[in-house]
C-alpha cells in the first residue's frame, strides 16, 4: 500500500511538553483589574480644613463638661481658666472622680494638631478615656447639577 495513512497502531495522543499559560494568563488579568480598582482607594489626599461636621447631632448629657483649647494653648474646663498642671484636678473636681463621664473637647482650628494629642493623652493618662470632640455644624453642600 502506497500512499496510505500512516498507522502506529496505537491510539495514544502524543505528549506535549509545553505547559498550558492560558489559565495563569487568565489568574493574572484578574488580578491586574483587581489592583485596577483597589489602587485609587488606598490614596488619600490631604488637604484638611477642619473642624466641620454634616452628622446629626447627639443629644447633650443634661451638664456636659467641655474641656476648651484655645488659640493661645490655654485650657478651659467650662467657662474656667485652668493652669496645664492643675488639669487633672480640676476634672476630678468637675466630674465628681467620675472618669466613666464623658468629656467633649473643643479645639480652636488654629491649635496645632501636636498640641491637640498632647492634650489627648494627658486626658488618658489622667483616666478619661471616654472624649468627644466638638466642631461645628453645617450644612451639606448641594450636589451640582450634570
Amino acid at each position: 500500500m502506497t500512499g496510505g495513512i500512516r498507522d502506529n497502531g496505537d491510539d495514544d495522543l502524543d505528549e506535549q511538553h509545553e505547559i498550558n499559560v492560558t489559565p495563569f494568563i487568565d489568574v493574572i488579568l484578574v488580578l491586574l483589574i483587581i489592583f485596577m480598582v483597589a489602587a485609587p482607594l488606598a490614596t488619600v489626599d490631604v488637604n484638611v480644613d477642619l473642624p466641620g461636621s454634616t452628622a446629626t447631632a447627639q443629644p447633650r448629657p443634661e451638664q456636659p463638661i467641655y474641656v476648651t483649647l484655645r488659640d493661645d494653648l490655654s485650657i478651659n474646663i467650662g467657662n474656667d481658666p485652668v493652669p496645664a498642671e492643675q488639669l487633672t484636678m480640676a476634672l476630678d473636681d468637675a466630674t465628681d472622680g467620675d472618669h466613666e463621664q464623658r468629656l467633649f473637647l473643643r479645639a480652636d482650628q488654629a491649635v496645632p494638631y501636636g498640641n491637640l494629642m498632647a492634650l489627648l493623652n494627658e486626658l488618658r493618662a489622667s483616666g478619661y478615656l471616654k472624649i468627644a470632640l466638638v466642631g461645628l455644624e453645617t450644612l451639606p453642600a448641594a450636589e451640582p447639577r450634570p
